[in-house]
């Protein structure tokens, strides 16, 4: 856990927000559970109310995306899960792949997960596990050609870490909360380095990931509340358990989240339902956290491009981290939802900001950190200068400057890798620093070129994954001008 740095009743906020196996047996294909699925590889219309009305053309334009049909049974005991997962996996690259990577993380985030069967167009596969376990390879029979798909099948269970001593406990059984993130095998990115995977250093956010769509169906205790990425498309009851599918995409992730002391705080604004889950002692602090949330959405969508989901929903758990965000979907640690919480403000601008960097501009989150975290802590800047004018701004602005103030405003690059920092220059450089950074650049380029700048980098790097090259050049083409020396005295090494 980071330590919290208080320069101001705005605070410092985020201890790093934002933030799995043994050999397969032999089994048949008939041994896979069916799960549901929609009516053909290509057909999307399942996804289309999950996205306001202007964004749903994007589901005839990903035809590269990944397709996941993903089911979890959740035991009793709340902390035992088994699972199937079918994938459909295009060839977007330019090369053929003779393999498949998938990222196993409960196996980096204190719990464990098994993958019991492989299949690979309904034939049985033995994969590889390296990077201690979290790392699955399937290797392909045949080599998938460019622009040609597979389907993988597989069987898993998890056992959920009953404590929150790592990765903010991000996955999670603790104080009555269950808490699923990364809960199933997920496919690698293939990038320039090839498939990029490393254990993620415990100091930042796990995942790195490409747009995909899923569709999760979830039997639990009937005593769960449970909330999951995107929309909610059925529920029943069966006696003592429930099962509730959910549809999300285009998204980076699939989260759920669940507890039997859930009650909700709606708000529906502009075609978008708000959604805050706590306990019923928490109710002032979840309105008072929509409010900021219907706020937030004004102003980024105005700066940036408006919200594309047709909702958005909050948690509460106990994680070390303040807020953590997933696409469409937010966890805020309990102790801060409170209307005279000063850090309960900031949180959720921040972790909203993140739902246009991070999930709809993607970015390497383990290697360029500075992509999402310090971008999101600049939004989170213009949000109190847009909601309460310059002199309401001040204080975040204090926040980032003792951020950089605590390591004596070293003048360590912003653009590093998560592991390349200690915890504190983690804080100090992404978070405080990186944020600085973005004020240099503006006042580098004008106010109204950098404006300019910022929507174009959205529009253009929308449902993909944005690089340090691409935003650098693209805010050179809109300014004019030649930002290498501001580039290298802030970001490069």
């Amino acid at each position: 856990m980071k330590p919290i740095f208080l320069f101001s009743n705005l605070t410092l906020l985020f201890l790093t927000s934002c933030l799995l196996f043994s050999k397969p047996t032999e089994a048949t294909p008939e041994q896979i559970p069916a799960t549901a699925t929609a009516k053909s590889p290509n057909d999307r219309s399942i996804y289309r109310d999950g996205l306001t009305p202007e964004y749903q053309p994007i589901l005839d334009q990903l035809s590269y995306a990944s397709m996941y049909d993903i089911k979890f049974n959740i035991a009793d005991d709340l902390f035992h899960i088994t699972g199937s997962e079918t994938v459909i996996y295009t060839n977007a690259e330019d090369l053929e792949l003779k393999e498949v990577k998938f990222r196993l993380f409960p196996n980096t985030l204190g719990g464990d997960m098994h993958v019991n069967e492989v299949f690979v167009n309904n034939e049985a596969i033995i994969p590889n596990y390296t990077l201690d376990d979290s790392l699955l390879t399937v290797p392909l029979k045949k080599p998938l050609q460019p622009q040609e798909n597979t389907t993988l099948r597989m069987e898993f269970n998890i056992t959920v870490p009953q404590s929150i001593d790592l990765n903010y406990g991000v996955l999670a059984y603790y104080g009555n909360v269950l808490a699923l993130a990364h809960a199933y095998p997920m496919i690698a990115v293939y990038d320039d380095e090839g498939w990029n995977a490393e254990i993620p250093p415990q100091s930042g956010d796990v995942t790195y990931s490409d747009m995909s769509f899923f569709l999760v169906t979830v039997d639990a205790p009937k005593s769960l509340t449970l909330v999951g990425s995107g929309r909610e498309i059925s529920s029943q009851e069966n006696g003592s358990r429930q099962t509730v599918s959910y549809e999300a995409g285009p998204v980076r992730d699939f989260y759920l989240a669940a507890s039997p002391d859930y009650e909700v705080v709606s708000k529906e604004v502009n075609g978008i339902t708000l959604r805050f889950y706590s306990s019923d002692k928490f109710q002032p602090g979840a309105n008072s956290a929509i409010e900021t949330a219907v706020k937030s959405l004004e102003v980024f969508g105005k700066r940036y491009t408006p919200y594309p989901y047709s909702e958005l929903d909050f948690v509460t758990t106990p994680t070390y981290a303040l807020g953590i965000e997933y696409p469409g979907m937010i966890a805020i640690t309990e102790w801060i939802v409170d209307p005279d919480n000063s850090y309960l403000e900031a949180t959720v601008a921040h972790e909203i900001a993140h739902q246009w960097f991070y999930n709809l501009v993607g970015n390497d989150q383990l290697d360029d950190p500075w992509l999402d975290e310090s971008l999101s802590q600049y939004a989170t800047l213009q949000y109190f200068s847009d909601t309460y004018g310059q002199t309401g701004a001040l204080g975040f602005r204090l926040d980032l400057e003792g951020r950089w103030n605590s390591i004596g405003q070293a003048e360590i690059p912003v653009g590093l890798p998560v592991r390349d920092y200690t915890g504190s220059e983690y804080s100090g450089i992404v978070y405080g620093r990186g944020g600085l950074f973005f004020e240099a650049l503006r006042d580098e380029m004008g106010n109204e070129k950098f404006d300019a700048f910022m929507k174009e980098y959205v529009k253009t790097n929308a449902w993909d994954i944005a690089t340090p090259q691409k935003f650098q050049s693209q805010a050179e083409l809109v300014c004019g001008c030649d930002l290498t020396d501001l580039f290298n005295d802030w970001i490069f090494p």
